[in-house]
């Protein structure tokens, strides 16, 4: 049989933050149903591994090459498998997916993809707080400090710093001085709002908060090295205040509603 007349398939599934209740109904049912599963076990929660049959090969991706995982993809799928590859988060953020769908596409196998809830808003939710907050910060964006995975120039983290936004830094918790030291270049003042939530939605969830000027010696005590999302900006503690949604402004006509004169 070739990999063309293979019946199995991949699917790829977001495993969301940690909480094992925050993967996907969808998420959940192919664990169920799945032949074999292909976790990364650095940082997916093992009990996701018990909604699985009993009996399910499960294999942990932390361990494997990229050229490990894609063989377990094709002799699962030639034998007419469904594969699940459960990654952390939602897979689209720093899942190294991409890698995988090629090898795919040019084997032929059919694959498809379940989202899941990032960390980003397990951490936003764990501090009870809105990214887009009206008349403080309309943009939310996402990125990490250079490692051994560079990071482009023109996406350096002092530069994105300069639009003031609500940030969200993934990856970087280990070096929380030249994060610091990026966003004061960026144009934060030192008084800027700053949390480090540390395994969001786990049992062993931990909550920094402090200010640019604060947070790095605060992060060293609490000894968090890893697994942790640096939220940053204004939306934290809008101290000026912020405005109301239009949306539920008794005064703002919309699609379906009269609004009143103010």
């Amino acid at each position: 049989m070739s990999l063309k007349d293979s019946k199995g398939e991949v699917i790829f599934v977001g495993a969301g933050p940690g909480d094992p209740e925050l993967i996907t109904v969808k998420g959940s049912r192919a664990l169920e149903r799945a032949d074999r599963v292909i976790y990364a076990g650095s940082l997916v929660n093992p009990e996701l591994l018990g909604i699985c049959r009993k009996g399910t090969p499960v294999h942990d991706s932390a361990h494997l090459t990229l050229e490990e995982v894609v063989t377990l993809m094709t002799e699962g799928t030639m034998r007419g498998e469904t594969i699940v590859r459960l990654h952390t988060g939602d897979p689209s953020m720093y899942g190294a997916v991409k890698e995988q769908f090629d090898y795919l596409d040019k084997q032929n196998i059919a694959y498809s993809v379940i989202p899941g809830v990032s960390s980003v808003f397990a951490a936003a939710a764990a501090i009870r707080q809105e990214f887009t907050l009206p008349g403080i910060s309309q943009t939310l964006i996402l990125t990490r400090l250079a490692g051994r995975t560079p990071v482009p120039e023109r996406e350096a983290l002092s530069k994105l710093a300069k639009h003031q936004a609500s940030m969200a830094i993934f990856l970087s918790v280990q070096d929380m001085g030249s994060v610091v030291e990026a966003l004061l270049e960026g144009g934060y003042p030192a008084s800027t709002p700053i949390a480090v939530i540390s395994k969001a939605s786990w049992p062993e969830e931990e909550i920094i908060l402090g200010t640019l000027e604060t947070i790095e010696e605060k992060v060293k005590q609490a000894g968090v090295r890893k697994q942790a999302q640096i939220l940053v900006g204004d939306f934290l503690d809008p101290a000026n205040g912020y405005a109301r949604s239009k949306l539920y402004d008794p005064t703002f006509t919309h699609e379906y509603r009269q609004g009143s004169k103010p």
